[in-house]
């Protein structure tokens, strides 16, 4: 199993210590948190802790390419095609595993951490199709992350809210003014308040303040 470090703030899990068992009903806590997803970390919150990507498939493409040409060397019905198919089966395999345990790990740690976890509803089908993005994206699962989360939350007592993810990387959290930068750019620099910050940071601050928003919104139709 991969062990999951987390920069700075306050949930932290090492080793084996968050385990993919499903999660008890936990005892109530006023803590909230944004989460912005992406490629070169897996997620950074708004509490500015960072999950790196282990990119189990990206790590397998050696191992898997050279088993796959194997394959295709082998004669078609024989014993060693058979054989060869097994070991290609079983490469794909060990990789679906490694990312699904790393995924409960991740999600369970939140989970035992916050009440209320605010993440990005992203049309993950549409950004598959980019075709530079499409293998990280696909390696990332993302939309597994999300639904573990919502079904460990249903568990434990929790809530997931999911957000519109319009302009949340080019909004300042700081100042809310308009601060546009490409996807290269991975740095916020705001010209308006001066704040500094990364990208991925200023993000999951606005996910929390959106998400926020709404959930006061809920509040006020149920209460009016």
């Amino acid at each position: 199993n991969n062990p999951i470090f987390m920069r700075r703030g306050a949930p932290r899990c090492m080793g084996d210590s968050c385990d993919n068992v499903p999660v008890e009903k936990l005892s109530d806590t006023p803590a909230e948190i944004g989460i912005d997803v992406g490629i070169k970390s897996f997620c950074l919150d708004s509490e500015a802790n960072q999950i790196q990507n282990p990119k189990h498939l990206e790590k397998s493409l050696k191992l898997l390419r050279r088993r796959q040409r194997s394959l295709s060397r082998k004669k078609k019905g024989s014993r060693r095609r058979n054989k060869a198919r097994i070991l290609v089966a079983k490469a794909h395999e060990k990789v679906v595993n490694q990312r699904k345990d790393f995924l409960h790990k991740v999600a369970n740690l939140y989970i035992k951490a916050y009440n209320t976890i605010y993440v990005e509803d992203l049309n993950i089908k549409g950004m598959i199709r980019n075709r530079y993005l499409s293998r990280s994206i696909a390696d990332s699962s993302w939309g597994m992350f999300f639904n573990l989360l919502s079904y460990k939350a249903a568990e434990a007592g929790r809530t997931v809210v999911k957000v519109t993810p319009n302009g949340t990387s080019q909004i300042c959290s700081g100042c809310g003014e308009k601060v546009p930068k490409s996807l290269s750019v991975r740095v916020h620099q705001c010209p308006f308040c001066k704040l500094v910050l990364d990208r991925d940071h200023n993000a999951s601050l606005n996910i929390l303040r959106l998400g926020q928003s709404l959930q006061a919104l809920s509040t006020e139709r149920v209460f009016a």
